[in-house]
C-alpha cells in the first residue's frame, strides 16, 4: 500500500522523481514524504532479485566476495551479515566537523532517491528507516572528513548508517544531539539490520556530495538575489546610469540570466530618481566641458557590467543545479540489480538484461566538476562585491560620500575602513581554496586509482558560499550607511533622501533591523556575522514593481 506521512502535514508522495524545489522543502522540514504503491513494489522486485542472486550463489561483489581489492576473496553466504556489519565498522573512519542538520538530512534524502530507482535491492526496513528520519525533526551525525567521493561518499554514509543501527548520534535543528538508541526510539524505529546486502545498498553511493550539493544550490540562489539588491540599491546611491541595463544588450548576446539579471537590476530601481536614466548620447555635448565621472560619464564596471557578471555567474549556477537534480533522481551504487520490466514479473523478465552488472555509478566526478565551477563562479561575484564596497568607501570613487563612509568628524571616525579590509581578506581567502575535483589520488590498493573529489569539492564551495555571504553582509552595511549619510543631507522635513526606490527603502530597513546606523566608531565584527547569517537563511525584500 502507499505509505504515508502525517495527514496533517504538508506532503508530497514520490515515485522515483523529486524537483530540487521539493527536495529542500523536505530537507528543510516543512514537507514530509511519502512513497507511491509504484516505488515500494520497485524496490520489492529489486530486493527479489537480490535475494535471487544470493540463493543462487552467484558471484557478485559485496554479497559473495570481500571489498574493493579483497574482490577476489570469496565470502560464504554464512557470513554475509558479518560482511556487511564489517563493511560498515572498517569505513567508518569519518573526521572532522559534523555536516551541519540541514546537510545531514538532504543526504539521507539523496540516499533514499537513490534506492527509490529501484536497482540497489534494499530492505523496506532500511528504506522505512530513510524515510521516517525525513518526516521527523533529526538529522545523523556524520563527520564530513575522510571520502575521496570514488566508490561513493563511503565514509560518511557508514556514519549514517551506525546512527540507524542505534550507534551514532543525531542531532536537532538546532544543534543538540541525542542518542543513536534515543533518536531512533523518537521516530518509532527498531536498529536497522545489515542482513542481505543492505550495508552496501546504504554507503555505496555519491548521497554526501549530492546532499552538500543540494543545499548549495539554494545558498547560491539567494547569493545572487543579495547581488542584485545591493547593486541595484548601490546604483540609486551613486546616480548611476541604468543605459547599460537595457534589453538590448541581452537580446544581443543572449545569455539567458545575463537578461533575467537586467531584468530585476531595472526593476529594483522602479520608480528611483537618484539613478540617471537618459542615455548618454541623448544629451549635446555644446558648452558642458570636459565628460567626467561625475558629469557624463560612463559607470565603473562595478555598476555597468553587472548584468554580465551576475549573468555568468547565475548562468553556471543553473548547470549545477542540473547536475544536482539529475544526480539527486539517480541509482549511484555498484553493484545493480537493473529493471526488467515495468510489471516486474518473473515471466516478464528481458533475457536479454543482466541479473546483476558490476559498473561505475558511484563516481562522482559530475558533482565535483559542477561545484569547483560554481565554485570559482561564486569567487567572482564576492569579487564584484569587494570591489562595491571598495568604491563606496573611497572617496576619491564614492561621488562625494564621505572617506569610509565615516560619521563625525573626520580622521577621529574611521568608519568603515576596518570592514573595506575584512572584505578584501575575505575575497584573498576565498581565492586561496580549491578547486577539488582535479587533484585525483590513486587509494585503495590502487584499485581506486582515480577518484572524483566531489565531496570534497562540494565542501569547498559551501566554505566560498559562506565566505561570499560574509562579504555581503558588509556591502549591505555599507550601501545602509551611504543611505543615511544621504538622509542626514536632506532638506525634506521627514529627514529621508528624496529619490530612493520602495525597493531601496525596505532593503535599509531590513540591515538597520540587524544593525544600528553606524554614527561613531564602533566594533562591526558581530554586526557583519549577525547580517551575515540573516542573509544566508533568507532571500533579499520581495521585490515591489
Amino acid at each position: 500500500m502507499t505509505q504515508l506521512p502525517d495527514p496533517e502535514a504538508a506532503h508530497v508522495l514520490v515515485d522515483n522523481h523529486l524537483s530540487l524545489e521539493d527536495a529542500i522543502q523536505l530537507v528543510d522540514g516543512r514537507l514530509q514524504v511519502g512513497l507511491l504503491d509504484s516505488a515500494t513494489a520497485r524496490c520489492a522486485a529489486a530486493h527479489a532479485r537480490l535475494r535471487r542472486v544470493i540463493e543462487e550463489e552467484r558471484h557478485v561483489y559485496g554479497i559473495t566476495t570481500g571489498f574493493g581489492p579483497l574482490a577476489n576473496r570469496l565470502v560464504g553466504a554464512e557470513d554475509g551479515a558479518t560482511l556487511q556489519q564489517n563493511l560498515v565498522h572498517h569505513l567508518a573512519t569519518g573526521v572532522g566537523p559534523a555536516f551541519d542538520w540541514a546537510t545531514g538530512r538532504a543526504i539521507v534524502l539523496c540516499r533514499l532517491m537513490s534506492i527509490l530507482q529501484g536497482v540497489s535491492g534494499a530492505s523496506e526496513p532500511a528504506i522505512q528507516a530513510l524515510v521516517g528520519m525525513l518526516n521527523g525533526p533529526l538529522s545523523p551525525v556524520m563527520p564530513c572528513r575522510g571520502t575521496v567521493g570514488a566508490s561513493g561518499d563511503l565514509t560518511p554514509l557508514a556514519h549514517m548508517v551506525l546512527c540507524f543501527q542505534g550507534r551514532g548520534d543525531f542531532c536537532l535543528r538546532d544543534g543538540r544531539r541525542i542518542s543513536g538508541s534515543d533518536g531512533l526510539a523518537m521516530m518509532q524505529l527498531e536498529p536497522i539490520d545489515l542482513a542481505a546486502r543492505d550495508g552496501l545498498a546504504l554507503v555505496n553511493g555519491t548521497s554526501a556530495m549530492t546532499g552538500v550539493g543540494l543545499i548549495n544550490t539554494r545558498r547560491t540562489a539567494q547569493a545572487i538575489d543579495w547581488a542584485i539588491a545591493l547593486t541595484a540599491a548601490m546604483a540609486e546611491v551613486q546616480g548611476g546610469r541604468v543605459e547599460a541595463w537595457h534589453p538590448a544588450f541581452a537580446a544581443l548576446r543572449p545569455h539567458p540570466r545575463q537578461a533575467a539579471a537586467a531584468n530585476l537590476l531595472r526593476a529594483r530601481v522602479t520608480g528611483s530618481t537618484r539613478v540617471e536614466r537618459t542615455p548618454l548620447a541623448d544629451r549635446c555635448l555644446t558648452g558642458i566641458g570636459p565628460v567626467t565621472e561625475e558629469g557624463i560619464g560612463q559607470d565603473a564596471y562595478t555598476l555597468r557590467c553587472a548584468p554580465q557578471v551576475i549573468g555568468a555567474v547565475w548562468d553556471t549556477a543553473d548547470w549545477h543545479s542540473r547536475i544536482v537534480a539529475t544526480e539527486l533522481c539517480s541509482a549511484t551504487d555498484n553493484p545493480v540489480f537493473p529493471l526488467h520490466s515495468a510489471a516486474e514479473k518473473e515471466d516478464a523478465m528481458d533475457p536479454e538484461m543482466p541479473l546483476v552488472l558490476h559498473g561505475g555509478n558511484f563516481m562522482g566526478q559530475h558533482v565535483g566538476l559542477a561545484s569547483d565551477a560554481l565554485a570559482q563562479a561564486v569567487t567572482v561575484l564576492a569579487g564584484l562585491a569587494e570591489r562595491q564596497v571598495a568604491r563606496l568607501t573611497d572617496e576619491r570613487l564614492n561621488r562625494g560620500l564621505p572617506a569610509f563612509l565615516h560619521r563625525g568628524p573626520a580622521g577621529l571616525n574611521s568608519g568603515m575602513m576596518g570592514a573595506q579590509v575584512t572584505a578584501t581578506a575575505l575575497l584573498a581567502e576565498m581565492r586561496s581554496i580549491g578547486p577539488a575535483s582535479v587533484h585525483s589520488i590513486s587509494t585503495n590498493g590502487a584499485n581506486q586509482d582515480v577518484v572524483s573529489m566531489g565531496t570534497i569539492a562540494a565542501r569547498l564551495l559551501g566554505q566560498k558560499l559562506g565566505l561570499l555571504t560574509q562579504i555581503h553582509a558588509i556591502l549591505a552595511l555599507c550601501v545602509a550607511q551611504s543611505i543615511d549619510i544621504l538622509d542626514s543631507r536632506s532638506d525634506l522635513p521627514d529627514g529621508r533622501e528624496a529619490g530612493l526606490s520602495d525597493n531601496a527603502r525596505t532593503l535599509h530597513n531590513l540591515i538597520r533591523g540587524k544593525s544600528a546606523a553606524l554614527l561613531e566608531d564602533r566594533p562591526l565584527g558581530r554586526d557583519i556575522e549577525t547580517l551575515a547569517a540573516t542573509m544566508a537563511r533568507y532571500a533579499p525584500p520581495k521585490l515591489r514593481r
